[in-house]
């Protein structure tokens, strides 16, 4: 990580952190990086975002770039459009799951892969020094909603399904799926209906989406669907809920696609990536079907890299962010919801049949603000407490300390086999960072 990029962008505080003279910067830079720079923006929901765009815009036109603006779209529409139609890069103004006073930006590479290190680096050098690049003022502005529908069209081509006489509710989170998402599940043949589809700013991930399911929990119940899925702010992440109203998580969703791939001779390496999040159930489960695991650093960019790296076709997070590289190396929360209703059609299951057999383990993960994560990490008494709970947890769970990619926390995780154990064990770490002074 860098002063500026976390593990999805640069993150922070929309028009405080994150500033419009440091949007104004990337974009400069960016639209002189690349040599007759063709380059895609797309935006979330967020009050801040247009703002934004006109920022990034700006930057760009002075150096001469060639602007196309999708607007309101999710980011895996985005990142699709750069790779397909080669664009030198796409931006994506959005702060994903987090509140609507946030805002960020992720930059894609033109093969959907968001940009190296390298080039993270150099856009925080000029962030913070910018010199160097004269405002030449030659660029252009063009309106590309129209990629919006191609990138719809490329889905249902993909995923040709049937869902005559499924009952289905969708969590629109009021961000961008509002825009991109309708129109390729209304052509399906099912029963859908939506919920938190009407975006007004400051309601994006407001008490709906992936990251708090609760309301549709209680509508599945309540409407007799057969299951429900969430998308997050940006969409590159989805949850889904069974028919009695619980969570089906990324693990068990990725259990369910491993499989489903397996038995369908498509699971290269018969892997699956997964992050150090991932819960022992899983692992287990993976076991009775003879699926191995690669398991990564958190972050859908270190599961993208091991998938390209070693050709596996399908990993995620816990979080719901999924990717299955048949085709691209990012996630979509939409993609994943059509693949995984193809599974379903394919098994004949409910949802909650299709995950049975994974037996998630109690977790508990809290997050502590503190004043700097490095001296944390480093701190011998601290390290030495983790791992005498490792040791008695033995192979009946885990701890995890790490810290947030975007935020100045520690996040404290424990596996183990009651609630009770987890209670415990989060609290010895988190009592002894408060207890050396370190927390905020």
């Amino acid at each position: 990580m860098g002063k500026y990029f976390g593990t999805d962008g640069i993150r922070g505080k929309a028009k405080v952190t994150l500033t419009d003279e440091t949007v104004y910067r990337v974009g400069k830079f960016v639209g002189n990086y690349y040599k007759d720079a063709r380059i895609v923006i797309g935006m979330d929901t967020r009050i801040s975002s247009k703002d934004f765009e006109e920022d990034l815009c700006k930057g760009m036109k002075e150096s001469g770039a060639k602007v196309y603006l999708l607007g309101y779209c999710s980011t895996p529409c985005l990142a699709y459009t750069t790779m397909n139609e080669k664009f030198s890069c796409g931006v994506m103004i959005s702060a994903s799951h987090n509140p609507y006073t946030d805002n960020g930006i992720k930059i894609f590479a033109n093969d959907g892969f968001k940009i190296n290190e390298e080039i993270e680096s150099k856009i925080e050098a000029y962030i913070d020094d910018p010199q160097g690049i004269e405002a030449v003022n030659t660029g252009e502005i063009i309106d590309y909603k129209q990629a919006i529908k191609t990138y719809q069209d490329w889905l249902l081509n993909s995923y040709q399904l049937d869902l005559k006489g499924k009952k289905v509710l969708v969590d629109l989170c009021n961000g961008s799926n509002c825009y991109t998402a309708k129109d390729v599940l209304d052509k399906l043949n099912g029963e859908f209906s939506y919920i938190n589809d009407e975006p007004n700013g400051t309601n994006i991930n407001n008490n709906c989406g992936s990251t708090h399911l609760d309301m549709l929990k209680e509508k599945v119940k309540e409407g007799d669907y057969e299951m429900g899925f969430a998308f997050d702010g940006d969409a590159d992440r989805v949850l889904f809920v069974d028919e009695d109203g619980e969570t089906v998580d990324g693990d068990k969703i990725m259990y369910l696609l491993s499989k489903y791939l397996k038995d369908n001779g498509l699971l290269n390496g018969n892997t699956l990536v997964t992050t150090v999040m991932s819960n022992i159930g899983l692992y287990k489960a993976l076991e009775k079907i003879d699926v191995k695991s690669d398991i990564t650093a958190v972050g859908d960019k270190n599961v993208s890299d091991s998938m390209q790296k070693n050709g596996f076709v399908v990993g995620g997070e816990q979080s719901g962010h999924i990717i299955y590289s048949n085709d691209c190396y990012f996630g979509d929360g939409l993609k994943t919801a059509l693949l995984v209703m193809k599974a379903l059609n394919y098994y004949g299951m409910t949802l909650k049949e299709s995950v049975r057999e994974v037996k998630i383990y109690p977790q508990l993960l809290i997050n502590e603000h503190v004043k700097d994560k490095k001296v944390v990490l480093n701190d011998e008494v601290i390290n030495d407490k983790i791992k005498q709970i490792a040791d008695t947890l033995g192979n009946n769970g885990r701890i995890l300390v790490r810290p947030s990619g975007t935020e100045p926390l520690i996040r404290v995780m424990v596996e183990a086999e009651n609630d009770e154990l987890c209670h415990s064990y989060v609290y010895e770490v988190i009592d002894l960072i408060k207890e050396r002074g370190y927390a905020a």
